[in-house]
């Protein structure tokens, strides 16, 4: 293995994440992403196999990242319980993020050089994900990461099983657009995914008669938020598009009904509170609200009706699903499959093999691209109801097929 200093290469990597956050660097695209060979260290001459569960159980984003580090607990629970991997029991290597980005940047320069696992699970916030990308491409290791995220971003070295922009945001302002909503404000956390989105967003209202009379941001953490929403009343909006992330969605919608604001009259799209959200921000701050995904506990299915089971069973009857911790569980179950497609644990075998690998997954049938290493997903818009669940009232005709560099809409031309 290439021997080099780990704070060294924590520090390389934290410039270069900071260099894509800045200059708007594209990984993955223009050959971007590929890295120099580097000897792994990942040690499978025995019955196991260490793999990497990097998630936030502490900070802002505990209340969110909790729940994936959850299912996939259980999803390598079931593996193990099925035989394993190749043959291989797998053995977890956890790590607290802390919802620092610089944390998560150096757990996985431990996990992949220390403890020398064969691929990670985990990130949430695009911040966590960019400060982890580099060390990713200069390690050749792999990440697979669950969230949905602003897209225009591929990297041979990251999986990407939550939904790309295509999948989530353009699929909400779609129904916002069949609702006849033509004013929409925007509010969301000071950081990469909220302000690409928006800027995103932005660019889909100009080519769609839309207008967008309001784009607030806070930073994470903010609980504060009697200035962003009183200018949201006064703005004249007919709809909302939140990207707020983690405990902030409490003091916004605690706020938001202090005021009168109402579902009914202008009603908020979110595309980061699923189920497990919905009981920290109560039930009663935000029944009626709108939510964009691509899983809901609710989705009818044979496999979902299993995996909602065997959670529950797992962890209490009081715990829902939600679309981050299933996208967590399935993409663990796309390494198992790409691994023993190629009959090996190896990074390059493993890269070779995931195009056109499936998996038939609570949220339905996924499949992987092998060029952009995104996966084709059904897209939803849900109600949460008073019972705390979420219930689709849209969805896509059929898994969309992942463009994260928009490449397939005029508008978005001149954006990556």
């Amino acid at each position: 293995m290439l021997k080099s200093s780990p704070r060294r290469a924590v520090t390389i990597a934290l410039a270069t994440a900071l260099a894509l956050s800045a200059c708007g660097a594209k990984a993955g695209e223009e050959g971007a992403g590929s890295a120099a060979a580097v000897e792994s260290c990942v040690d499978t001459s025995g019955s196991a196999v260490k793999i990497g569960f990097l998630n936030s159980l502490s900070g802002t984003m505990a209340i969110s990242e909790q729940t994936v580090r959850d299912s996939l607990d259980l999803a390598a629970k079931e593996i193990n319980a099925d035989g394993g991997v190749l043959g291989k029991q797998l053995q977890i290597v956890a790590e607290d993020g802390a919802s620092e980005p610089t944390v998560f940047a150096e757990k996985a320069e431990k996990l992949i050089s220390s403890d020398c696992v064969a691929a990670v699970f985990g990130g949430w916030t695009s911040s966590s994900r960019k400060a982890m990308l580099p060390v990713f491409e200069s390690r050749d290791s792999l990440l697979f990461y669950p969230v949905q995220y602003e897209g225009l971003e591929a990297s041979k070295n990251i999986f990407y099983t939550g939904a790309t922009t295509n999948q989530q945001i353009i699929p909400g302002m779609d129904y916002l657009k069949e609702e006849g909503k033509k004013k929409v404000f925007l509010v969301g956390s000071d950081y990469v995914f909220p302000r690409t989105a928006n800027k995103i967003i932005n660019a889909y209202a100009g080519a769609n008669d839309i207008e967008i009379v309001g784009e607030e941001y806070a930073p994470l953490g903010h609980t504060d938020f009697s200035t962003i929403v009183n200018k949201l009343r006064a703005s004249g909006a007919d709809a909302v598009f939140n990207t707020l992330n983690g405990d902030s969605n409490v003091a916004f919608f605690k706020e938001y009904r202090n005021v009168g604001l109402k579902a009914a009259s202008t009603p908020v799209v979110s595309v980061s509170i699923a189920e497990e959200e919905v009981g920290g921000i109560g039930v009663e701050n935000i029944e009626g609200q709108l939510t964009a995904w691509n899983y809901y506990q609710t989705v009818e299915s044979a496999e979902n009706e299993t995996f909602v089971e065997a959670f529950k069973t797992e962890y209490g009857a009081d715990r829902p699903t939600s679309d981050p911790m299933e996208a967590a569980y399935t993409s663990l179950y796309l390494w198992k499959a790409m691994v023993e497609k190629a009959k090996s644990f190896d990074v390059a075998a493993v890269q070779k093999a995931a195009d056109g690998v499936t998996f038939e997954a609570p949220e339905g049938t996924v499949t992987v691209n092998g060029e952009n290493h995104h996966i084709a997903k059904t897209a939803y818009i849900g109600r949460i109801d008073q019972d705390g669940l979420i219930y689709p009232v849209w969805e896509s005709d059929g898994a969309i097929e992942p463009d994260p560099y928009l490449k397939g809409y005029d508008w978005a031309a001149g954006l990556s």
